[in-house]
């Protein structure tokens, strides 16, 4: 990455306020489409396995082209980014012999990966719209959402580049004034509203129940319950396939037919992410392309959450995997701040285990439950590697690298590949600046 002037004076702060640490290693042809019917259509299971295809090469296959169809509109007009993806030394040396890639989700334009879900969502919803209104010239809407922060900067972000689309964004007491700061002046309308975010998320759907009555044309926007999110997310997976898959070739590697993703970590609130993530596995897996879908085969996805939020590790461990709903969030990691799980991600996260049983290919879910302090300890470490700034809902996918407790765990769940690599979704979050980093800092790490 070419250094910008801001990162520069970045590292500097860093430096002065002590927090760098010694390395440690299909729209149908109605004229007026239902929202809700197309919605429940979309939760239809993902394509059905492809039928064994020929052995192919890297001389007769595009080896690097995603699935083109994706999210095609949103990246089209460049609502989310394309995020690198970079090899680790530090976190490799810890994990040897495995080597560690950050897909480097922080720098979408929000600050998070939420990015990609909102974009894909709100351009969907407003074809619909366009559809249905009778009028030639486009209708101005309103998307109303509920955030513990990092949704609401994703959809004010991406709302303010589509034309004729207003944001409300209601979120929870426990939101950082920062987050709220920010919103604000990205022209979002922001209601404080309640001790958590399912307070919060309550007064959005009436708002959007009360709206619907009186005529008006607002569209209830979920932080991660909705499978245009989860598609949205899923093309995470895609970019990170390609890029491996171009990084070997770059280096003359003439093994990518034998490369594979030991493990995929990424943090879990309500679910979405985590839902994204196992359909681009499973995306790729199913797909034509025989060198992507062996990449995928076998891997492991790591659901990271803090002690105190933990609300998917409650429900995936449950023995009929009931939903568990928390009796409130108790964790520094406030933006994990579901106090249940969408009930797709277990469902989702049981199918991607129970092939991996059925086909003994390897391919798990495994729930990381990591300490506030590991979480931070994760922030903390990773500025001191990596010179970016992520909040503790981010440093719990960091913690199963950074934490030699969790480390030791997952590296023994992975000897059975000792190749294989480790992929960290760095998926950012805008809750965090210097001042909040050190006090996270002095009263986890310096007690």
């Amino acid at each position: 990455l070419t250094m910008s002037l801001p990162t520069t004076i970045t590292i500097a702060f860093l430096v002065l306020a002590g927090l760098i640490l010694p390395s440690a290693h299909s729209l149908s042809n109605n004229s007026k489409p239902n929202f809700q019917d197309i919605v429940s259509k979309m939760r239809a299971d993902l394509p059905q396995p492809k039928q064994a295809s020929p052995s192919v090469s890297s001389s007769n296959v595009d080896y690097a082209s995603p699935p083109s169809c994706v999210a095609q509109e949103a990246r089209s007009l460049n609502l989310f980014s394309t995020t690198p993806l970079i090899y680790s030394a530090p976190l490799s040396r810890l994990c040897h012999p495995h080597p560690v890639y950050l897909k480097l989700d922080l720098l979408q334009p929000s600050g998070s990966f939420k990015d990609r879900g909102m974009a894909h969502l709100c351009t969907t919803v407003q074809k619909m719209h366009n559809s249905a209104s009778n009028s030639d010239t486009t209708d101005r809407m309103k998307v109303i959402s509920s955030s513990g922060g990092n949704a609401g900067l994703a959809v004010t972000t991406v709302a303010r580049n589509i034309p004729q689309m207003d944001v409300s964004v209601i979120v929870p007491e426990t939101t950082k004034p920062l987050v709220v700061e920010k919103l604000r002046s990205l022209g979002a309308e922001v209601t404080i509203h309640g001790k958590n975010w399912n307070a919060a998320d309550a007064l959005a759907r009436q708002w959007v129940d009360d709206a619907k009555k009186s005529g008006g044309g607002a569209v209830y926007v979920s932080p991660y319950d909705n499978p245009l999110l989860w598609t949205g997310h899923s093309t995470v997976i895609d970019e990170i396939i390609t890029q491996l898959l171009e990084q070997s070739f770059d280096q003359a590697t003439t093994q990518t037919n034998n490369m594979k993703i030991g493990a995929v970590l990424a943090s879990v609130g309500g679910g979405g992410l985590l839902c994204g993530i196992l359909e681009g596995v499973e995306r790729n897996y199913h797909g034509s392309n025989e060198i992507r879908s062996n990449l995928v085969r076998g891997t492991k996805v790591v659901a990271c959450e803090t002690e105190g939020a933990a609300s998917f590790a409650a429900s995936f461990n449950s023995d009929n995997g009931s939903i568990v709903c928390l009796d409130g969030i108790h964790s520094i990691a406030t933006s994990l701040g579901a106090t249940s799980v969408t009930p797709a991600v277990i469902q989702r996260s049981r199918r991607h285990r129970d092939r991996g049983e059925i086909s003994s290919s390897g391919d798990d879910v495994m729930s990381y439950v990591c300490t506030d302090g590991e979480a931070v300890q994760g922030c903390v470490q990773f500025a001191s590697d990596h010179r970016m700034l992520v909040e503790p809902a981010c440093g719990a996918s960091l913690a199963p690298l950074y934490s030699d407790r969790l480390r030791a765990k997952l590296l023994d769940q992975l000897n059975d590949n000792e190749d294989s690599v480790i992929v960290v979704e760095v998926c950012g979050g805008s809750g965090v600046n210097l001042d909040l980093l050190r006090g996270w800092k002095e009263s986890f790490l310096e007690k």
